[in-house]
Order: structure tokens, then C-alpha cells, then sequence
């Protein structure tokens, strides 16, 4: 065995059922790399070169961890798509359960996977955009869904209008995969740069947004990292250029990481809100929430 290395496993799956495993071994006090390649591949290796080569015009984005259970549905409707000019990338947190057996049965031509030990959520979806080899970008997290098989189709087809943020509403789902209810925020007929400063008017999984423009994520956050990115792509382009499909595109799954830190991810998501709208703005906008929350309570 060698002394410090790090292993790394890079999955590439093709309809005909290929692996590639490449491991990568450094030896920090020789300074030296050594790489080691075992390819079994059916079709032949052109196959292969092919699919690596090819840009996507969208990389979705899938992060788990010990997630065997929640990534079925993700992967069924990834899979069942109209639109086939993307890849779908899964960061996967070094999974201790079945997860990447999961996700080698039901791959598709255009997955790869990266299974290694991360620093958290956010960080993982850095390595994501790190990735990511399409022109727009969007997270499917385990447990989440595409809403229907062309809701990629529309994306693409808002994305020939060159625009660089194309978001749509999301309902929210248990996890028989049953409609609870639509997210109690929707998405703005018009995005600006002040639409979140009256909260997380857009579900981040129905974000989509050029890679271009895309920051990484702030890992100063644990649990709202995603509000003050999308914020930052948000006010990095113009109204103009932001398309909303007006449909529902994501099911999003009722039991993420935020859901069960919520004091903690709403202390975060103030602070985050006072950085970028002020102090003042921000309080008052949170005495509006909690009448609309009043409201809707009362109206039930």
C-alpha cells in the first residue's frame, strides 16, 4: 500500500453497460503520480471517447449521500427525458450504503459519477460545477424529479433564446411521490436582483443558469449557501435575460438538509439577506413574512 494516498473513483456508465474506474494514487512525499487505468468497455473505446468529448448543452447535477433509498426517482426521471443533449453528473459523499450500486443499475449513456469523501453539501456541489461540461447548469438533488419528461425540453427551449437564468415553479412531494401541495412561493412572472429580498421566490432546483455566470458556493454557510448563490447569479446578468418557463418543473422532496435545521438555515438565510438587501430592508421584509405566514395559517 502506498503511505498518504487518495483514492478517487470515477464511474462512467454507457447504455451497453460500461465501467471505467480510474484510480489515482499520490504519494505526498515523493511527489509523484501514478496513474492506473482498467477500461471494460463494450461498445469499443471510440464509444467512449465520444461521450466524453461531446458538450452538453445542460449538466445536471446530483449530490448523495447514503441516499440508496431517495435515488430511484431521481434517476427514473433523469432517465425518461425528451431532451437528450445533457449529462448528469452525481457527486457522491463516499456513500457507506448501496447508493452507487443504485446508480450504475439504472445509468444512463450520459452519467458519471465521483464518489469521494467532501466537506459538506455545498462543497460538493462545487465540485459539481467543477465538473459540469454544459453550457447551463441545474442541481436535481436525491429525492427530487423532474416534473415531467419534457421539463428539460423546455429549459433548452428557453435556452435558445440565449438567456442566462430559466427558472419555473415547484410542488412539493412525500416520499410515495404523492403532490402535497405547490410551494408556498412562486416564482415571479419578472426576476430581479430585489425578487429575493422577499425570500427564496424560485426553488434552487428549478434554477437553471449558465455556467458563465455561476459562482461557486460559499462554504461559509452550512445551510443556505444555496439562497446566497443563486442571489449572486441573479445579479450578475438582467431582467432581460432571465426566462421564466411558467409551469411547474421540479417535485421536490419533502425531507431535505434544510427542512430539519430550519431555525438554524433562517438565522443563516437573515444574515445572508442582510449582506446583500441591508439591515433595515431585511427586518421589514421579515414582519411581511410573518403576517403572510398569519395569513395562511388563518386561511386554513
Amino acid at each position: 500500500m502506498i503511505p498518504n494516498s487518495n483514492l478517487r473513483l470515477h464511474i462512467l456508465n454507457t447504455k451497453e453497460s460500461t465501467l471505467t474506474c480510474n484510480f489515482f494514487f499520490a504519494s505526498q512525499s515523493l511527489h509523484l503520480h501514478l496513474f492506473y487505468y482498467l477500461c471494460i468497455a463494450t461498445p469499443p473505446i471510440q464509444g467512449l471517447i465520444s461521450i466524453m468529448t461531446q458538450k452538453p448543452l445542460i449538466s445536471v447535477i446530483t449530490i448523495t449521500f447514503n441516499a440508496s433509498a431517495q435515488l430511484p426517482p431521481t434517476m427514473k426521471a433523469v432517465s425518461r427525458q425528451s431532451f437528450t443533449n445533457f449529462e448528469h453528473i452525481i457527486i457522491d459523499g463516499a456513500s457507506t450504503d448501496s447508493t452507487i450500486d443504485v446508480a450504475r443499475k439504472m445509468a444512463t449513456e450520459n452519467l458519471r459519477i465521483l464518489s469521494e469523501r467532501d466537506n459538506g453539501l455545498y462543497d460538493a456541489m462545487n465540485k459539481g460545477l467543477g465538473m459540469a461540461k454544459g453550457k447551463y447548469v441545474i442541481f436535481l438533488n436525491a429525492g427530487d424529479a423532474f416534473h415531467s419528461p419534457d421539463t428539460l425540453a423546455a429549459y433548452a427551449k428557453a435556452a435558445e433564446k440565449d438567456a442566462d437564468i430559466i427558472y419555473a415553479d415547484t410542488v412539493i412531494v412525500d416520499s410515495e411521490r404523492k403532490m402535497i401541495a405547490p410551494r408556498h412561493l412562486s416564482a415571479p412572472r419578472l426576476l430581479t436582483f430585489k425578487s429575493f429580498a422577499k425570500g427564496m421566490l424560485v426553488c434552487h432546483q428549478a434554477f437553471m443558469v449558465k455556467k458563465d455566470i455561476a459562482p461557486k458556493y460559499d462554504l461559509a454557510y452550512r445551510f443556505s449557501a444555496d439562497y446566497d448563490w443563486t442571489v449572486k447569479c441573479i445579479s450578475r446578468t438582467t431582467p432581460e435575460k432571465c426566462v421564466n418557463l411558467n409551469t411547474v418543473a421540479i417535485d421536490y422532496l419533502n425531507d431535505g438538509l434544510t427542512d430539519r435545521n430550519k431555525i438554524k438555515s433562517l438565522r443563516e438565510r437573515f444574515n445572508i439577506m442582510c449582506r446583500h438587501y441591508g439591515v433595515v430592508a431585511t427586518v421589514g421584509n421579515h414582519l411581511s413574512f410573518v403576517i403572510r405566514a398569519l395569513n395562511r395559517k388563518l386561511s386554513k
